[in-house]
Formats: C-alpha cells, sequence, structure tokens
C-alpha cells in the first residue's frame, strides 16, 4: 500500500491524521494519529518519515455508507455533494484537531476544514454543572462545554468528530446529541480508545458499554474505534501486533455501523499486514 501525501501547515497541531490507499468502488477514510508517517511501501530501503502538522492522502472505502444527510454519509459524497470538494478523493478533506476551547472552534470554523475533531471528557470535580467538557487529559477543566461546542459547530455544515476519553462522558454527550440531531445533517464519527496498543499506557474506555451506549441512542452514527499507544523516540518502537488487531475484529465483527480505526502514524509500517488484514475483514471497515 503506497501513501501519497502533501503537507501543509494547519494550527493547531493535529494528533490524527489520514491515511490510505487506491482501491476501488468506493472511496472513505482511515484516519492515523500524528507524530510521524510511515508509509507501507516494502520496497523502500528504510520507513518515510516526516513530522506533520496535517496529512492529505488518497483513500478508498468498500462499505456501503448511509444515505445523504444521515451521520453515516460517507464524508467524501457529502462534501461532494456540498459543492465544498471537486472529486471523492480523500486527499482533498481537511481536518482541524483538538478544536477544544472556544478559540479554537472559532478558528476551526473560520477555516478551510471539512471536519472538525474534538476531545469530550467529564469533569471529576462536579464543575460546570456536570456537564461533559472539551478537553484533552491531562487537561480536566475548559472554557467550553460540549453543550455550548455544538451550539456554534450546528451553524455550520462542517462534518464531526467527537473523541471521548471517559465512559462517564458518554450517555449525558449522548443526550446533548440528540438534542440537536434534527440540525446535524451531516457525517458525525464518535470515537474511543477501547484496547490497549502499543505502548500505550493511557486508560481505555470499556468498549461494550460505549458501544452500546452510543448505539441505544444513534443506530447510524459511524464508530471510530483505536487503540492506545505510545512512542518513544530512543527505543525501537512495536508495532499493532496480530493479537491486538484480533481482538479489535472480534469487538466490531457484529457491528452494523462502519467502523473506521484510529491508528498512530509512526507505527503503520511495521504493522501494514496486521492493518491490512483488519480492514479486509469486512466492508464495514473503512
Amino acid at each position: 500500500m503506497r501513501v501519497r501525501t502533501a503537507p501543509r501547515p494547519l494550527p493547531p497541531p493535529p494528533r490524527k491524521l489520514l491515511l490510505g490507499g487506491r482501491r476501488r468502488p468506493r472511496r472513505g477514510l482511515f484516519t492515523v494519529e500524528s507524530g510521524f508517517l510511515a508509509t507501507c511501501d516494502r520496497s523502500s530501503a528504510a520507513p518515510t518519515a516526516q513530522r506533520l502538522r496535517r496529512l492529505r492522502t488518497t483513500v478508498t472505502m468498500t462499505a456501503t455508507a448511509g444515505a445523504p444527510g444521515s451521520w453515516s454519509e460517507n464524508i467524501l459524497e457529502y462534501f461532494l455533494r456540498n459543492n465544498q470538494i471537486t472529486t471523492e478523493d480523500g486527499a482533498q478533506i481537511i481536518w482541524y484537531h483538538a478544536a477544544n476551547h472556544k478559540v479554537q472552534v472559532n478558528e476551526a470554523l473560520r477555516s478551510t476544514a471539512h471536519m472538525i475533531e474534538a476531545d469530550v471528557i467529564f469533569p471529576s470535580d462536579g464543575s460546570e454543572h456536570g456537564q461533559p467538557i472539551m478537553a484533552h487529559p491531562p487537561e480536566t477543566n475548559s472554557d467550553n462545554t460540549l453543550q455550548e461546542w455544538l451550539a456554534e459547530v450546528i451553524k455550520s455544515n462542517k462534518g464531526i468528530k467527537l473523541d471521548f476519553k471517559s465512559l462517564a462522558a458518554v450517555e449525558p454527550s449522548m443526550m446533548l446529541l440528540e438534542n440537536v440531531k434534527r440540525h446535524l445533517k451531516r457525517p458525525v464519527w464518535i470515537n474511543a480508545d477501547i484496547l490497549p496498543g502499543p505502548n500505550g499506557n493511557s486508560r481505555v474506555v470499556d468498549a461494550k458499554p460505549f458501544i452500546d451506549t452510543v448505539t441505544s441512542f444513534f443506530p447510524d452514527v459511524t464508530f471510530s474505534l483505536g487503540w492506545t499507544t505510545g512512542w518513544h523516540p530512543e527505543k525501537v518502537n512495536e508495532g499493532y501486533s496480530w493479537i491486538m488487531v484480533k481482538e479489535m475484529e472480534y469487538i466490531c465483527n457484529e457491528l452494523n455501523q462502519l467502523v473506521t480505526f484510529p491508528v498512530r502514524a509512526a507505527l503503520v509500517r511495521q504493522s501494514c499486514s496486521q492493518l491490512l488484514w483488519l480492514l479486509k475483514q469486512s466492508n464495514r471497515y473503512v
């Protein structure tokens, strides 16, 4: 699988990027965590690696997407239908990541980004009247609640990806999303790291209650299900093992929704066989 990239700055530095390779008949997205980009080109003597603030790539998808205006609509078809891209090519999709604080949300809404990603936690100190807030650990406070975040984002036509860092934030967040669903006729992705991955030491979100809670509210949402990971620049980093990808397949194989897998870019090259195997297990895996 060869990855064609074209870096271009877009503040703030993202934690999620895009990866993929050409394969017909339909196109879609396979997300990758930032750090380094590593290709699956086995003919190269050394991995291609470059620090990026944004990564644009061509990718594909074979799953049947949702109807126009549904949360599971193929994001390429959605933005093509709204004349925001010119072809069904993932290289044209621009992401704005970590749009958590109000200044970042305003910047994202003014930007040319098609998709806005943000992180959701539940304040453990009882602040914000028990509302989910927008922050990425180790942050525990924010000037923005999810309710305020949604109130601004629904004024745009940008796609949404919400990354949940705790199970406690999921149900109250789904209730807030339900209140504005009639205004969200666009792709919505719900993300969580549900399994431990290479060098991962962050706490995972319990897979079954996370999936069950989200599905009970929104059966047509697109899931983004990943692994906790880490990166050590001074040592050899192992990639995603067969045990890791097979455990993910075991969890996802009974789902009806589209599923995308966020992975760390620095670990892709040494995990090509495992990740490609995972994608081939279902036409719902994008």
